[in-house]
């Protein structure tokens, strides 16, 4: 996944510096080989981008199948269903979540689900008072990566989840407001998968 990532990325560096303009990923995805060609005139950017292009065809391929056989072979189809309705998740982040979450029972609460998630920050306290940090790379990093992911989409294309971003935007640092929608996210998922409920905006961000 992220080798196809890198791939898009240095296809469309080369775009844009051989002509000035911007290609999309969507734009990529639509192009044939020979059509790639006519965007490239010098013949040593062409090739080089021919060679990545090709290699990036068949990633697209084998994510494809692999998505197709997860699809197939995961137990709760229902539940993926669930985080989908999430904003910001959909069937890539969704089946990342599921796998990598497991059974939900094992979690005793929703802030050690969201600890696990590497949504809350580690900290030493000694009679109550704080001792330092502790170790930030416990819990699970693919779901730290996934309710990241969502949380930026969320953040693009939810009006409500912007707007709730923006306020705490205008106190933190970008990052530390994503990470608050990101742990949002996480907590809702969490009551979600528990309760066998879909997704409340309003309960989550209102």
């Amino acid at each position: 996944m992220r080798q196809a990532v890198r791939l898009t990325l240095s296809i469309q560096s080369s775009f844009s510096r051989s002509t000035g303009k911007q290609l999309s990923a969507n734009a990529l995805r639509r192009l044939t080989p020979s059509q790639l060609v006519d965007l490239f005139p010098d013949l040593a950017t062409r090739c080089g981008v021919l060679i990545q292009f090709k290699l990036w065809l068949t990633l697209q391929e084998q994510i494809a199948a692999l998505e197709q056989w997860i699809r197939k072979d995961i137990a709760r189809p229902d539940l993926l269903m669930r985080l989908q309705s999430v904003p910001g998740i959909g069937p890539i982040l969704g089946m990342t979540i599921l796998p990598e979450s497991g059974a939900i029972e094992r979690f005793a609460s929703v802030d050690d689900y969201a600890s696990y998630c590497r949504m809350v920050e580690s900290v030493r306290l000694s009679n109550g008072k704080r001792k330092g940090t502790g170790n930030r790379k416990c819990g699970n990093r693919y779901l730290c990566w996934a309710f990241m992911e969502a949380a930026n989409y969320a953040v693009r294309y939810d009006p409500l989840i912007r707007r709730w971003y923006e306020r705490k935007r205008a106190r933190k640092h970008r990052v530390v407001a994503i990470k608050a929608v990101a742990h949002k996210l996480a907590r809702a998922c969490y009551h979600m998968l528990h309760e066998g409920t879909t997704f409340d905006l309003t309960r989550a961000f209102g």
